[in-house]
């Protein structure tokens, strides 16, 4: 397994932080794939896949490109620049564009795990990467990107909650399969035979995605270090909530939509991320859908989280059908 060893200062220091870039990357790792965890990113396929692959059919060098940089156990590392914190798309794509054709060269020999084959030994490899991840940013991604940013954003607040209820040790645990705390200054990333890396004093950063694939790990020794993971299955599917027409014609769009979205207990604070309601009115809704025993209220640590009552969810079916 493949651990690193943090002193306390430095997981004093960590934190969440969203990256446009990432989520374009693991964009690219679903098209690659193309296989859906579920219906918002089989829609999400459908819609996008054809002109992906289209574009990589005119463009084989950049094909073979992609499918190298995307090894089996390992990623080439100018694909996935670390993170510095909160930045827009074209500042991070940057950083891939300007990396050394040096670099990309030997960073796609170790994720293929063998020679480089021919058409690749050439000096525009960063270039072309940067022009696809580009390309799948403006087509694929930013439509979609302000809902996928309510998502990411309410992962985070559901993340922070538990790591105020049980420290680091629970919020790590349920990051990402292959990750936990192990306990004595280690945190596990992965599953790989790889050997432990001392980060203590560096920067560490978690960075959610929506796609729901296993996520990764990046670096830049010896300052800064991120693990990159699918954000919490009930928020993943960024395809739009579906209200029903009659339910929403009872109780008012708005409010209805607060109360299909309580298919689980959810946070004030995440309804309004996933929403993009205003607080004061996720607040109003919610308390209408109380005081009609609609849904409950009930307290996680700290945290008060909402859920609908079997009132709620009779309602919500019978409106479904």
């Amino acid at each position: 397994m493949g651990w690193w060893q943090i002193n306390a200062d430095t997981l004093a220091r960590t934190r969440f932080v969203l990256s446009p870039l990432a989520e374009t990357f693991a964009a690219v790792k679903l098209l690659h794939a193309g296989t859906a965890a579920h219906p918002g990113e089989r829609a999400w396929l459908d819609a996008h896949l054809p002109a992906y692959e289209r574009r990589l059919s005119d463009d084989p060098v950049t094909a073979l490109l992609i499918r190298s940089g995307l090894g089996r156990n390992w990623i080439a590392d100018f694909l996935t620049p670390t993170p510095r914190g909160e930045a827009d798309f074209e500042e991070e794509v940057a950083r891939v564009r300007e990396a050394s054709a040096t670099e990309a060269r030997a960073h796609l020999t170790v994720s293929l795990a063998g020679p480089l084959p021919a058409a690749l030994h050439r000096d525009d490899l960063p270039e072309r990467a940067a022009d696809l991840l580009t390309h799948v940013w403006t087509e694929a991604v930013r439509p979609y990107w302000d809902r996928r940013r309510r998502v990411l954003e309410a992962d985070v607040v559901a993340r922070t909650a538990r790591l105020s209820q049980g420290g680091w040790a629970a919020a790590l645990d349920a990051l990402r399969p292959g990750t936990r705390w192990l306990g004595d200054n280690r945190l596990q990333v992965n599953l790989h035979e790889y050997p432990p890396r001392e980060i203590s004093g560096a920067e560490l950063v978690f960075v959610p995605i929506t796609p729901q694939r296993h996520g990764w790990v990046s670096w830049e020794e010896p300052d800064r270090y991120a693990v990159v993971y699918p954000c919490s299955g009930v928020l993943a599917d960024t395809g739009p909530e579906a209200v029903p027409e009659s339910l929403g014609a009872l109780l008012g769009p708005a409010r209805a939509g607060v109360l299909v979205l309580l298919d689980s207990p959810m946070s004030t604070t995440q309804l309004v991320a996933l929403t993009g309601q205003r607080l004061g009115s996720v607040g109003r809704h919610l308390k209408v859908l109380l005081d009609a025993r609609l849904v409950r209220r009930g307290r996680a640590g700290r945290s008060v989280l909402y859920s609908r009552t079997p009132a709620g969810e009779v309602l919500v079916k019978a409106q479904r059908e």
